[in-house]
């Protein structure tokens, strides 16, 4: 395994990747979990809430969202398979201003992602609030703390498997559900036509409606927290340690560029996965909700989504979409915990707040932060008590977090020593990533601070 800072390489670890496509299925999986983070609370409640009030006007910034911030999810799996170090350590080495000793870049990205504890509490009531639908004699705030204690003892265990197995069979039956809503509509009043989607392609959105629509660009597709976390997943899936210590031979060379291509598999499977989940989101919202004028808030938030599926598949689907509901959040909740965990032990390490020489260091410092960030996430919710808008804050400041991980991406391809998995095209496409992240997060910050 390894310790928070650098992953360890031994000969054992080291292997060829494989050839064969099945055998290439075989290691996929970082992917897998960033999908069930990204198909919960963002393309579940944000991303329907924002068709339901923008109609088809705002389906370009979802498929942008999804498609654009892939390239630089990419380089940061390419520099964790080249490197072997956690994405704190690696940052922390880079130059610039420093405080205390460390990367100004690493005390601002603990502070946006505790941030995130808001958002994380919206989650966590959501789930709750599926619960509270599906057994109405218990209160949502109970089911919340029910909710916390279970995700808790799960991520207590720090198993990858369990997280890699659990996040891609609690995404899939959901997927297939929303999918067969999205077929069905075409059978309804409120068929999509070829005309509704054009018109989501003008981009525009009404000035009402900017704030939300930067939220959702944060939230939706890889946002900052699913491009940290990858690094992370690469990690533990061995994609590093697998390719080996770098030695600059040419050996070493191309097991990295091998092992680069299985992780390029395994991310373009899972932006397949979650763009049309949440395009179906977007497009159920825009036509089910929107034309009724129904827009998910408060309590009933989750009631009126359940109308992309009732009005579509028929009333006795409720309850299997609740069941759905249910676990693609519970995914959601699940998998950010885990990767939450990862990145404070890793911010405790770089910090020097947490000292590896002591036995288990690690590990027990992610077992104590799986018990107490699901008591803030609970604190949060009982305090706010607005799922909705405690998701969407989020968001807003995961734009922001976009423009930092948006910067910390250049610098990662600047810093490199070897040119191992550069092209044209890439930076070309990382290039187009990047423009596109800063123009949106910076006319989100411009919207927020003249609407104040």
């Amino acid at each position: 395994m390894s310790n928070a800072n650098a992953y360890l390489f031994t000969n054992e670890t080291i292997q060829d990747p494989p050839i064969n496509f099945l055998d290439k299925l075989k290691y996929l999986g970082p992917g897998f979990i960033v999908t069930a983070s990204i198909v919960g609370s963002g393309e579940l409640i944000a991303t329907t809430t924002l068709g339901a009030k923008a109609g088809y006007a705002a389906f370009w910034i979802i498929i942008v969202s999804c498609l654009i911030k892939v390239a630089l999810q990419l380089e940061f799996g390419k520099h964790a398979i080249i490197t072997g170090h956690t994405p704190l350590f690696e940052i922390n080495a880079l130059h610039g201003w420093q405080i205390r000793g460390k990367s100004w870049l690493v005390w601002l990205i603990g502070g946006l992602q505790f941030l995130k504890i808001i958002q994380l509490g919206g989650m966590l009531g959501s789930t709750a609030l599926v619960l509270n639908m599906i057994f109405p004699a218990i209160s949502p705030y109970v089911m919340a703390i029910l909710t916390a204690v279970l995700v808790s003892y799960l991520i207590y265990r720090n198993q990858y498997k369990i997280i890699e197995k659990g996040s891609l069979w609690m995404t899939f039956f959901f997927t297939l559900f929303t999918a067969m809503s999205l077929i069905m509509v075409m059978y309804t009043p409120y068929a999509i036509t070829s005309a509704d989607i054009q018109s989501g392609f003008k981009f525009a959105v009404n000035k009402d409606l900017l704030l939300i629509a930067v939220g959702v660009f944060g939230i939706t597709g890889v946002a900052a927290d699913e491009i940290l976390a990858y690094y992370y997943w690469c990690l533990e899936k061995g994609y590093a340690s697998f390719a080996g210590l770098s030695d600059d031979s040419e050996a070493w060379k191309n097991r990295v560029k091998g092992w680069m291509k299985i992780m390029y598999l395994d991310a373009f499977i899972a932006m397949v996965i979650y763009t049309t989940t949440t395009a179906a989101f977007y497009l159920l919202g825009a036509a089910v909700l929107h034309s009724q004028n129904l827009v998910p808030e408060s309590n009933q938030l989750i009631e009126t989504i359940s109308k992309i599926y009732t009005e579509t598949l028929g009333p006795n689907v409720k309850y299997i979409y609740l069941i759905g509901a249910f676990f693609v959040l519970f995914s959601s909740v699940f998998t950010t915990l885990a990767y939450n965990t990862r990145i404070f032990t890793d911010l405790g390490v770089t910090l020097n707040m947490i000292n590896l020489a002591k036995p288990n260091a690690k590990d027990n410092a992610i077992k104590f932060l799986a018990i107490v960030f699901p008591i803030l996430w609970c604190a949060m919710y009982f305090f706010i008590n607005s799922p909705l808008l405690m998701i969407i804050s989020g968001g807003i400041v995961g734009s922001f977090m976009l423009l930092v991980v948006a910067y910390i991406g250049i610098l990662f391809r600047r810093s490199r020593t070897s040119k191992i998995g550069n092209s044209i095209a890439f930076d070309l496409w990382l290039g187009l990533s990047v423009v596109s992240i800063m123009a949106l997060g910076l006319y989100g910050l411009y919207i927020n601070v003249s609407s104040m």
